[in-house]
């Protein structure tokens, strides 16, 4: 089906690399997320547009525009930019998955609107909206605690067990995304924001 371009409702934006080798890494759970929610919706996120790989479809009532930039996760904004300007769309029509090394796998945090919290790519999409008024779902990738280097940190695969944890969300994600469009943050994060624990390791 086309749509005309005034006829997206939402950009559905997952964050991460592009190229094989980073297919597995904690800076691709957005683009992990994307897969699966296209691989649900029924669609291939291959189309080369606003720098990025994307795909129109019908989600939870509405039309929207499936995005993996393209542009590496430091220039992620110069990618959502221009869509929202060819689809002539405000900050409130945006809904961004990143990953978060503050939270363990498994964790989910999502926000109406805030600060970037020290990642790259929700840096550069404020620089380039000018505002932090975008929703946002940040995915738990492991905590960065023990790690001297953030930037190989967040590089590197994620372990087997993590990534289990990281795509069993997958499905409350994509539940919250329905209410977030719906204008329903709150109870989305009400029903969707999870914290795990780090595992008691003591006495086996």
């Amino acid at each position: 089906m086309i749509f005309k371009k005034s006829a997206i409702d939402y950009l559905i934006v997952g964050l991460g690399n592009p190229g094989r080798e980073y297919e597995n890494t904690r800076h691709n759970a957005g683009f992990k997320f994307l897969d699966y929610l296209s691989g649900k919706l029924g669609v291939s996120v291959k189309r080369l547009k606003h720098m990025s790989l994307c795909e129109k479809c019908d989600f939870g009532g509405f039309k929207v525009l499936l995005m993996k930039p393209q542009t590496y996760m430091n220039h992620s904004g110069e990618a959502i930019r221009d869509a929202m300007d060819f689809y002539k769309l405000s900050p409130e029509n945006v809904i961004v998955i990143s990953d978060d090394t503050t939270l363990l796998a498994g964790s989910v945090r999502i926000r109406e609107k805030g600060s970037a919290g020290g990642h790259n790519g929700l840096k550069s999409i404020i620089s380039h909206l000018g505002t932090d008024g975008f929703m946002r779902i940040r995915l738990g990738v492991g905590s960065k605690w023990g790690s001297d280097d953030l930037k190989d940190f967040v590089l590197e695969n994620m372990s087997s067990a993590d990534l289990n944890e990281l795509c069993n969300t997958f499905d409350g994600v994509a539940k919250a995304i329905e209410l977030m469009m719906k204008g329903d943050v709150q109870r989305a994060m009400a029903l969707y924001n999870k914290t795990r624990k780090e595992e008691n390791k003591e006495n086996g």
